[in-house]
């Protein structure tokens, strides 16, 4: 993991996106692109649900040998949490506060166990970016992995809410 950059940049991504949501109407974000894909309010609840098991993961990798964790049916928690239907000005709040707490927690794990193999995990079947079963990892990758999808999924959510809107030309920061 490579440290404070990626924090630094995991506080952005959120602070930039919290900023950019807070413009949505719920309306808006109550939108979805097409038949069975999420809204931008579904995305940023399954971010919150993805802070809520991934802070479990960063907290107990650090007293265990194995990073072997549970998963978790991702649709089902949207809908069962019947996120279309909450106030769209909570949601970001908790999601940008959950994220703020995650960088905290991440920040007091000692670098050593952010880059202790671990030859037992199963990122293969939890990351979003996976790691094959026979081969170690670290604490550090699944918390890369974990900002990674989150960018991902905040992508996701700019294109929903630029949908329908005239084109721009690319910040400085995107066309990098």
């Amino acid at each position: 993991m490579s440290g404070n950059s990626l924090l630094t940049r995991w506080q952005h991504s959120v602070a930039q996106a919290a900023t950019d949501l807070r413009q949505l109407s719920d309306a808006q974000a109550r939108r979805r692109p097409a038949p069975g894909k999420w809204s931008v309010k579904e995305i940023v609840g399954h971010l919150i649900d993805s802070a809520a098991n991934n802070h479990r993961r960063f907290v107990e990798g650090q007293f265990q040998d194995a990073l072997i964790f549970p998963g978790y049916a991702q649709d089902a928690w949207v809908s069962g949490q019947r996120y279309q239907e909450a106030a769209w000005p909570s949601l970001v709040a908790l999601w940008a506060g959950y994220n703020d707490h995650l960088v905290h927690v991440v920040r007091a794990i000692p670098p050593a166990l952010l880059r202790q193999p671990r030859p037992a995990h199963n990122l293969d079947e939890l990351a979003w970016q996976p790691v094959p079963r026979t081969e170690p990892t670290t604490l550090g990758y699944l918390i890369e992995d974990y900002v990674a999808h989150l960018e991902h999924h905040l992508a996701q959510a700019r294109r929903i809410m630029t949908a329908g809107s005239p084109p721009r030309a690319p910040s400085h920061e995107e066309r990098q």
